[in-house]
């Protein structure tokens, strides 16, 4: 029986894009999986009996416990002689990448869902450059997100080309698209709606996520005020928590709090999303950088006409033009001219959330997302 294990760095982020993966490759190859993150009692309790999980601690950041982290690796690999290491998210691919390749792990996989360094400058860039071009000569193996961003990987000399794949059209998991069904969609969506006091003839933005600067939410708090002013029939639903020191201007944030217009749910239970997704016309996803973005294959999945950047990751999920539209990043300008089509030409609208729930379908429907990794993993494993 082989071995594998699979790593991230809080028990949120295994349980949205790795504890499926770990289910179905057990069922369906019987693999011996072991999951390692940080301590979390609730979620280790919730594990079927066939995955083991070990916490280790890895604080967020850089700090002088890393060492530790890397100890407490080295001892679990060199007791547990895995046949495969996988790690994703950057403290824990950091340590685990250095003690996977200390005790000689076979197949030491990098799930690289994002690259850290993009957007930043000066001396931060350099150093979170240097780490994630250690974590990628360490790796045997690397499964990048997305054509768009292996293709930043490579020019930016952190991996030769054929070192990484993409798993299909890329992405990590897919979208279930039982539990976001679209046949239950104006049902769930009525309920969101009554809730929030939000007419039929309202159109609804929606953005999901971290209210942040560095997801484009200035631009987009700037460009729905200005839009309020010619469109009267028109609510912006925020579903995410608020950070602290986010980065978006006061005044922004004062005047979204005090608008009728605005709506802020904060922080949602992963299970409500769908009902939230389906309370939205249109979701709206200005972000500076991604990885490739479940959300908007969540927002296609239930049909929404979606907005996103013109970024690595998030511009190749939908089709400009055909199931999105896409803006240039930082142009708050240019994003109020989308959002203005689409509340306008409700009929467009509706055409780009049907193509954007085809492609959905087609390419990241969770169980054709499973079964394109299980033959990556038996791919590995027999090599």
């Amino acid at each position: 029986m082989k071995k594998i294990c699979m790593i991230t760095t809080v028990s949120l982020t295994m349980k949205t894009f790795v504890l499926e993966t770990a289910k179905y490759l057990y069922e369906n190859c019987g693999y011996d999986i072991t999951l390692i993150c940080n301590n979390d009692e609730e979620f280790k309790k919730s594990l079927p009996e066939y995955i083991r999980f070990i916490p280790v601690r890895m604080n967020r950041g850089i700090d002088f416990y890393g060492f530790k982290s890397v100890s407490d690796f080295i001892r679990i690999f060199g007791k547990e002689k895995f046949d495969l290491v996988q790690y994703a998210t950057p403290n824990a691919s950091c340590y685990a990448s250095i003690a996977a390749k200390l005790c000689r792990v076979p197949i030491r996989l990098y799930c690289q869902w994002g690259i850290r360094y993009v957007g930043l400058t000066g001396v931060s860039r350099k150093i979170f450059k240097f780490i994630e071009k250690m974590i990628c000569g360490l790796s045997t193996d690397i499964r990048a997100v997305s054509t768009m961003n292996k293709a930043f990987a490579v020019a930016e000399g952190l991996y030769k080309t054929e070192k990484a794949i993409v798993v299909g059209n890329g992405g990590t998991i897919g979208v279930d698209m039982e539990k976001y069904c679209i046949s239950k969609k104006e049902a769930k969506g009525s309920e969101i709606r009554n809730k929030y006091g939000i007419t039929d003839n309202e159109f609804v933005f929606g953005f999901s996520g971290r209210v942040s600067a560095d997801k484009g939410c200035e631009e987009l708090l700037t460009a729905f005020k200005d839009l309020t002013e010619e469109n009267k029939d028109i609510k912006l639903m925020l579903v995410g928590p608020l950070e602290d020191n986010c980065g978006i201007k006061e005044e922004l944030i004062e005047w979204a709090k005090n608008s009728d217009k605005v709506i802020s749910t904060g922080m949602i239970d992963v299970n409500d999303m769908a009902m939230y997704y389906s309370a939205m016309n249109a979701l709206v996803h200005p972000t500076y950088r991604e990885g490739f973005g479940m959300v908007l294959q969540e927002a296609g999945a239930l049909g929404l006409g979606i907005i996103t950047t013109k970024i690595p990751g998030a511009s190749e999920v939908m089709e400009d033009g055909v199931s999105c539209i896409l803006v240039e990043p930082k142009c708050a300008e240019e994003l109020k001219q989308a959002m203005n089509i689409l509340a306008v030409d409700r009929e467009k609208n509706e055409a780009l959330g049907n193509a954007a729930y085809e492609r959905t379908a087609k390419y990241y429907d969770r169980k054709i997302m499973l079964e394109k990794q299980k033959k990556e993993y038996e791919a590995l494993l027999e090599r």
